[in-house]
């Protein structure tokens, strides 16, 4: 993540307030290069600084992971695969990472929508193979909405506690991806088990 990068985000929150969180998110929804681990730990300093509220930022920011996923669900949707990978140059998409996200897509389902928002490279162009894949568009929507303002929120947070020092998160972000990753790995195996627990005391009743 450059420093030039950088700059031109943190420009642009300032300048355009919450349109500029809008706009970012959906371009980083959009497989553009502008990460959400620059974003939104900004915002939450903003929020810090009084600028910003944390509801607004929250609010605004997953309805821009909104816009852009569902402009690229529609790419893949109405130009399928060949369409992407013609053209995936010109937006700057590595097609070897299409194929993975595709891979993973075609793993674990439709949950991957909202599990996607928390792994890197995935959340850029998860909607691309959703779309392709004709995934029904309501629940494409819902799972981004829960995911992106889950993370959205997650990331502004970490900015407001981090306050000046909020740039850590983008040094560290793989730090912080992992330890997100981790976490909703042993949300998932709690889940099962509580599950599996509650179904052999229903057996046994």
């Amino acid at each position: 993540m450059t420093e030039l990068l950088v700059e031109q985000i943190t420009n642009w929150i300032s300048i355009g307030g919450y349109a500029g969180i809008i706009t970012l998110m959906a371009l980083e929804s959009m497989v553009a290069p502008v990460p959400s681990e620059a974003v939104m730990p900004f915002a939450g300093f903003l929020i810090f600084e009084g600028r910003f509220g944390f509801p607004e930022v929250a609010l605004f920011s997953t309805l821009g992971s909104i816009i852009g996923s569902i402009i690229s669900y529609y790419v893949g949707f109405y130009g399928g695969r060949p369409f992407v990978v013609r053209y995936g140059k010109y937006l700057m998409l590595d097609v070897h990472h299409l194929e993975n996200t595709e891979r993973f897509f075609n793993k674990y389902g439709d949950k991957t929508i909202f599990v996607s928002r928390f792994v890197p490279v995935v959340r850029h162009l998860i909607s691309l193979p959703a779309g392709a894949g004709k995934m029904q568009i309501v629940k494409f929507v819902l799972y981004t909405v829960m995911g992106a303002a889950l993370w959205n929120s997650f990331l502004a947070y970490i900015g407001f506690h981090l306050r000046s020092q909020w740039s850590i998160v983008r040094r560290y972000s793989s730090v912080v991806d992992a330890i997100v990753i981790v976490f909703l790995i042993a949300a998932l195996i709690y889940f099962l088990i509580f599950h599996r627990n509650q179904a052999k005391k229903q057996q046994l009743k």
